[in-house]
C-alpha cells in the first residue's frame, strides 16, 4: 500500500542535518567533554579525525545558511527537508542541568532556522537519554517550539532503547504522535572500527541493528504500537537480515520471550530512509518493510550521504507508484499528521 496521492507528493528529504556552534559553545571546557572527545578520537581513529575535520568545515554553510540550504535542495530537486540536529550535538554525558540548556538551545536554534523557509523546512529537537527523568519535558519542549518530534542515537551510556526507564517517553511520542528520528552516533565496537572509517560504515548500520532489535525483543513496540519512528541509514544491516531474527524468535525461548510476533512483522510499523548506497539493497528493504514504510533520506551535507538522493532511488527500479510514495508521499503523509 503507498501514499494516497503519491505522484503529486512534493519531494522530501526526511536525513538532513544543522549545525549548531551554540551548542558547541555551551558545553566547551565543561567536565566530561574532553573525556567524551577523546572516546570519539579513540573510535574512529587518528586517520578518520584527520579527514573529518576539512569535510565538515567546508560544509559549514549548508548546515547553518538557510539560503545556502535551499540552493542546495534545489539543485537536488527536493522541495522539502526535515532538518535534524548533527548527533555530534547529543553531548549524552551531560549533567542534568547541561542537558536542559543544550535541549533548549538545540531545539530553539533548529527551530530558528527553519522558520526562514516554514514550506520547506520542518525541525526535530534533541531530549537527553542519559537522563529519562527529563526526556518527557524534554520532548513537550522540542514540540511547543513547532518541531515536528526529536531525534535520539541508538543508545546512551549504561541504557538501550529497552531500558524500562524510558518507558514514560516511549508513551509520551505515542500520545503526541511525535516523530522519533533514530540515527546513531558512535559504535560501542570501540577500537576494532578505528580504521578504514570502519567506524561509520560498519558502526552505524550496526548500532541501528542492536537498537531495533532491543525495541522489538523487549516489547516496546507491542507497548507502544502508535509510535512513529524513522530509523536512520534503512535501519542498518536488521530488515535485510531480519530472517535471522525470527529463526531465534521461533526456536530459542529466550529470544521469544518479550515480543508477542515474529520479528519480521514490526518491520511494518517503523519507517526507515532510503540511504543504503545500493539500489538492489534499496529495492530489498522496500520488499522487506513495505513501500509505504520506506522514506527518501540523504544525511545532508555530510560525505557519507547521498549527493542525488532522487538518482539513487530511481536506479532501483521501483514501480511508478512505489517511486512517488517514497520519494515524498509517505514523509508528506506522515509530516500532515505531526
Amino acid at each position: 500500500m503507498t501514499a494516497p496521492g503519491a505522484s503529486a507528493a512534493p519531494t522530501v528529504d526526511v536525513h538532513a542535518h544543522i549545525l549548531l556552534p551554540e551548542v558547541e559553545a555551551l558545553v566547551d571546557g565543561l567536565p566530561g567533554r574532553a573525556d567524551a572527545h577523546a572516546l570519539d578520537a579513540r573510535r574512529n581513529g587518528p586517520a578518520a579525525l584527520a579527514v573529518n575535520g576539512p569535510m565538515v568545515r567546508e560544509r559549514i554553510p549548508a548546515m547553518t545558511d538557510v539560503s545556502v540550504r535551499l540552493a542546495a535542495m534545489d539543485d537536488r530537486g527536493v522541495d522539502v527537508q526535515l532538518v535534524s540536529p548533527s548527533p555530534s550535538h547529543y553531548h549524552y554525558w551531560a549533567d542534568e542541568e547541561t542537558a536542559e540548556k543544550v535541549w533548549i538551545l538545540a531545539d530553539e536554534a533548529t527551530a530558528a532556522h527553519c522558520s526562514a523557509a516554514p514550506d520547506r523546512l520542518r525541525g526535530l529537537g534533541l531530549v537527553p537519554l542519559q537522563h529519562p527523568g527529563h526526556l518527557v519535558r524534554a520532548l513537550d519542549h522540542a514540540l511547543r517550539q513547532g518541531l515536528s518530534g526529536v531525534e535520539i542515537s541508538s543508545h546512551a551510556p549504561g541504557r538501550e532503547l529497552s531500558d524500562p526507564a524510558y518507558e514514560p517517553f516511549w508513551t509520551r511520542a505515542e500520545e503526541t504522535g511525535a516523530l522519533l528520528f533514530l540515527h546513531p552516533f558512535g559504535c560501542t565496537l570501540d577500537e576494532r572500527l578505528d580504521r578504514w572509517y570502519l567506524s561509520n560504515s560498519v558502526g552505524q548500520p550496526t548500532e541501528n541493528a542492536v537498537a531495533l532489535s532491543h525495541l522489538i525483543f523487549s516489547g516496546v513496540l507491542d507497548r507502544h504500537p502508535g509510535l512513529r519512528l524513522i530509523a536512520a541509514h534503512g535501519g542498518g544491516y536488521l530488515p535485510t537480515h531480519i530472517g535471522r531474527s525470527d529463526h531465534a524468535w521461533r526456536t530459542r525461548p529466550d529470544a521469544g520471550a518479550g515480543c508477542a510476533h515474529p520479528p519480521s512483522s514490526y518491520l511494518r510499523r517503523l519507517y526507515f530512509d532510503s540511504l543504503v548506497h545500493d539500489p538492489y539493497v534499496l529495492r530489498e528493504l522496500v520488499r522487506a518493510v513495505g513501500a509505504d514504510r520506506v522514506l527518501l533520506g540523504s544525511d545532508f551535507p555530510f560525505d557519507m550521504g547521498a549527493e542525488d538522493p532522487v538518482g539513487a532511488l530511481r536506479a532501483a527500479g521501483l514501480t511508478a507508484n512505489d517511486f512517488h510514495a517514497v520519494r515524498g508521499g509517505n514523509a508528506a503523509a506522515l509530516l500532515r499528521k505531526d
